[in-house]
């Protein structure tokens, strides 16, 4: 499984979000710190779920890391998230 499909996989599992969009977007950091041949090193999230409602900015940011988990967070150089509900 790729990393993309892993992190659309947790995210769907976590929030059941009614819109999700995950993004490699590797390919315009390359020559960049943190870029890895064959992509999957940058990538851009937007997701939309009831999850977040009351929830802060910090808030909606940490739970996303969590539900993505330790693991995959280190694999990933950047992650860019545009979460609301």
């Amino acid at each position: 499984m790729t990393r993309t499909e892993r992190i659309e996989t947790r995210l769907r599992e976590a929030f059941s979000p009614a819109h999700l969009e995950v993004r490699d977007d590797s390919e315009s950091h390359r020559g960049h710190a943190g870029y890895q041949e064959g992509g999957e090193s940058h990538f851009v999230v937007v997701i939309r779920a009831k999850a977040f409602e009351d929830k802060s900015r910090i808030a909606r940011h940490r739970a996303v890391h969590e539900a993505l988990g330790k693991e995959l967070v280190s694999e990933i150089h950047a992650l860019s998230l545009d979460i609301d509900t």
